[in-house]
């Protein structure tokens, strides 16, 4: 399964640099991102290098989910693809 980084979770002042908003494919619904919670999530940065997150809630009513991962996330990684396992 794929999705799509969306953007950063934070507010107006603060941001968290590794937690991600990711919107998946036929997910439009709060009950349906409920289901995806605890699965795995890799990134793949142009250079090879891999990094590895968890669906921690969903995020809004529209099936967007919320991801934390290991370390702080690059601006790069914005509109790019997740795979979700």
């Amino acid at each position: 399964m794929e999705g799509i980084i969306v953007h950063f979770r934070g507010s107006r002042k603060v941001k968290s640099p590794n937690q991600m908003v990711v919107n998946v494919e036929g997910v439009d619904s709060k009950e349906k991102a409920a289901k995806l919670i605890g699965k795995s999530v890799v990134w793949k940065s142009p250079a090879g290098k891999e990094l590895k997150g968890k669906v921690a809630k969903e995020h809004g009513n529209k099936g967007a989910l919320r991801v934390i991962f290991e370390t702080g996330m690059p601006g790069q990684s914005l509109s790019t693809k997740v795979s979700i396992n």
